[in-house]
């Protein structure tokens, strides 16, 4: 996932499963129940939307019981502990979430994980895009460390009260027109800046700075901190100055909420309608929609997003070999990552499914968002999944990734200038990448 983190990549609190699935035990140290149930772990970050699969998997498998553990959208606390876990040979789930910018991280100790090329899985590689399959091979083609679970198809998601307010366009088709790229975007948020409607144009500039990066990252090399043979670029690659530049652009027009990313403060600006724009991967739709509450159904929307396309989180599903119950949590994993389960999770939460059946079936074509305005969200997320580019992450891409937002949001607060922010950024990145 989506996401969906940073997707700190999806929400910052995890919806409450069922009793069945609170949090409990040690992951895969799990031994079979008294009366013969096999319980299974399942470590995620974020709103993977599995709650009903969960229900639907235990109905049909009477042996098994699921328990979801969770540290909602922070991937600074998740990876960590993952890390242990894997490191220590205990601790971690019978399946565990890995999300795309940290999956090159875990494929340098594949011994860590189960190769599903030996448990059938080969035969599942047409379920899902070309690229995403590959993302969880090993560099040699060998083992599969993991199955592909969304991607992140971006859009722009908006405040139309707040629009209104401002004397903008409020229809979708008219808003994307506003902004073709991203110096439009500008210009129409010193526009709405303008008006004085008491709400920021967007939320915090990290957020676009990810999001401006990607895209054009996707578009151009292939890459952002890493090329593709692992050599640190973040000060030799256009797209990261390109990023920074248009970037360090919306932070001096006075745009930004300031909201750190995932915070507390993050969460209740959405409550109070503090800002009028974020950047939406599809698994976004979830978060604001658990942020921003039930009161504000109807009064968001999605438009396309300014240039051209990008993509933006997506994760893997593995299965630790630590795990005790290996042979249960790999049909688990194949369960929540076949066609039907990403549809599931994708009515869910909003996930954007990785599986070329699931985006061509009509409860992704066809799928509307009654919470934002009755949006089209398949044709607005699906329709180009299929061509999306993706971005090769390199070996240590979070931690670079951290030093170089840090280095936006000191500059976003004032407490350093564009110049000034570029050159932390490109140290502590070198820093990051070296430990």
């Amino acid at each position: 996932m989506g996401a969906f983190s940073r997707r700190r990549l999806a929400a910052v609190a995890l919806v409450a499963a069922s009793a069945l699935l609170v949090s409990t035990g040690c992951g895969g140290d799990d031994a079979a129940d008294n009366d013969g149930t096999i319980t299974l772990t399942v470590d995620v970050f974020g709103q993977f939307g599995y709650e009903q699969l969960y229900q639907e998997y235990m109905a049909s498998h009477p042996g098994v019981k699921i328990v979801e553990r969770g540290t909602g959208g922070n991937l600074d606390e998740y990876s960590p502990k993952l890390t242990q876990w894997l490191a220590a040979g205990k601790g971690a789930g019978d399946v565990v979430a890995i999300e795309e910018g940290l999956l090159v991280e875990y494929k340098a100790n594949p011994g860590n994980f189960v190769n599903l090329l030996d448990h059938g899985a080969a035969e599942l590689k047409g379920n899902f895009l070309d690229w995403k399959w590959n993302g969880g091979l090993t560099a040699d083609g060998k083992q599969l460390i993991g199955l592909g679970t969304d991607v992140g198809g971006m859009a722009m998601c908006y405040r139309k009260d707040l629009f209104a307010k401002a004397g903008l366009p409020t229809e979708r088709e008219a808003v994307a027109k506003l902004w073709p790229t991203w110096q439009d975007y500008i210009r129409v948020g010193e526009q709405f800046t303008a008006k004085k409607t008491g709400a920021a144009f967007l939320d915090a500039a990290t957020n676009t700075f990810n999001t401006i990066l990607l895209q054009t990252a996707g578009n151009a090399q292939g890459y952002s901190y890493y090329d593709t043979s692992d050599n640190l670029v973040v000060d030799s690659n256009p797209a990261v100055r390109q990023a920074w530049d248009t970037t360090m652009d919306i932070i001096d027009s006075g745009l930004s909420g300031k909201y750190g990313a995932w915070s507390e403060e993050w969460v209740s600006a959405f409550k109070q309608a503090k800002f009028a724009t974020i950047a939406c991967p599809a698994w976004m739709t979830g978060v604001i929609e658990g942020n921003a509450g039930a009161a504000a159904s109807g009064k968001w929307d999605i438009a396309q997003v300014p240039g051209n396309g990008g993509n933006w989180g997506g994760s893997y599903l593995a299965v630790p070999k630590q795990s005790k119950h290996q042979a249960e949590a790999i049909e688990l994993a194949k369960f929540l990552t076949s066609a039907k389960g990403q549809i599931g999770a994708f009515k869910a939460k909003g996930p954007l499914p990785s599986s070329p059946q699931a985006l061509a079936d009509p409860a992704i074509t066809g799928a509307t968002n009654a919470y934002f305005s009755g949006a089209p969200v398949g044709q607005i997320f699906a329709a180009g999944a299929k061509n999306l580019k993706p971005v090769y992450m390199g070996p240590k891409n979070q931690a670079v990734r951290t030093e170089v937002e840090n280095a936006v949001r000191t500059v976003e607060l004032g407490q350093r200038n564009p110049d000034q922010g570029w050159t932390d950024a490109v140290t502590n990145a070198k820093k990051a990448a070296a430990k």
